[in-house]
């Protein structure tokens, strides 16, 4: 279960059974008008591909925090745990995780989207598509370098001569 405005696996529980979930909801509810639910998928990281006006312009993956079950583990009173990372060249990306993470993105719009993506039991899984996704310099460029950094500059002008120059 999940809240719709967490991040970095803030605001993301895994419950099972039909107490535990009812109070759990009871909980989220309190705070929040939405909760999501989705199935559990276990795995040893998550996609994240870039999508920028409906194509590829990364694809990383965000290891799970040591002994932990999401990417980032958050306890009480402790300092929160990260996962590493690994980013893969576009062309080495799974066909499958890059048709379903460009095919997701599309449905929302032509602009940047980070779509996270479970890759399981032969079955690619969208998680989310973030509409405002982090880009940090060194992670997510890190295959495919100042190209990511390129598009998304040359995508940004584009914009701003089209709003500047209506009808040219």
């Amino acid at each position: 279960m999940k809240i719709p405005d967490g991040s970095f696996s803030r605001g993301v529980f895994k419950v099972s059974g039909t107490e535990a979930i009812e109070a759990k909801l009871k909980e989220l509810f309190a705070d929040s008008d939405v909760v999501l639910a989705q199935e559990y998928c276990p795995t040893a990281f998550d996609w994240r591909i870039g999508v920028l006006d409906g194509e590829p312009l990364f694809a990383c993956q965000y290891l799970m925090a040591k002994k932990h079950w999401q990417i980032v583990r958050h306890e009480d009173g402790k300092k929160s745990v990260e996962g590493s990372f690994k980013t893969v060249p576009l062309n080495e990306a799974p066909l499958a995780v890059m048709d379903a993470a460009v095919r997701a993105a599309r449905l929302i719009g032509n602009g940047f989207y980070g779509v996270d993506i479970k890759e399981t039991d032969g079955r690619v899984v969208v998680i989310e598509v973030n509409d405002n996704p982090n880009l940090d310099h060194g992670v997510e460029d890190a295959a495919e370098k100042d190209i990511v950094w390129d598009r998304l500059i040359q995508w940004f002008v584009r914009r701003l001569d089209a709003y500047y120059s209506p009808g040219a």
